[in-house]
């Protein structure tokens, strides 16, 4: 018997105060959140802010990951990311890029010398 999915208790444009984009464009699904400065337990910050912080405590994880973890959208987690660096909780690092391919002529000719070498 297959369970239904579950629906979140607090709508998404809820947990972001109703904003309907982020205010850091450079924030992309692969960017890495690292967590800097856990917040005060007294704080201002919503459940939500609080959860992601402690998402990220055991290490840094993707943007897109902590969307999954947490059960929102990506744009969501966008924007709770954005309020928590601008607070100096959090530091995003921009992905790694990808690799570029190996001049192959570069690498025969660092083998010749090499082997000229023995």
């Amino acid at each position: 018997m297959s369970r239904a999915p579950r629906r979140r208790l607090v709508p998404a444009y809820l947990v972001t105060g109703g904003r309907p984009v982020a205010p850091r464009p450079d924030l992309e699904r692969l960017t890495v959140l690292i967590l800097v400065a856990p917040p005060d337990p007294g704080g201002s910050l919503g459940p939500e802010h609080r959860s992601l912080c402690e998402l990220l405590e055991p290490g840094a994880l993707s943007l897109v990951e902590c969307a999954a973890h947490l059960g929102l959208p990506v744009s969501a987690t966008v924007i709770l990311a954005a309020d928590l660096i601008e607070r100096g909780h959090l530091h995003a690092r921009p992905p790694v890029p990808p690799a570029q391919e190996i001049d192959r002529s570069l690498v025969e000719r660092l083998l010749v010398g090499l082997r000229a070498l023995s």
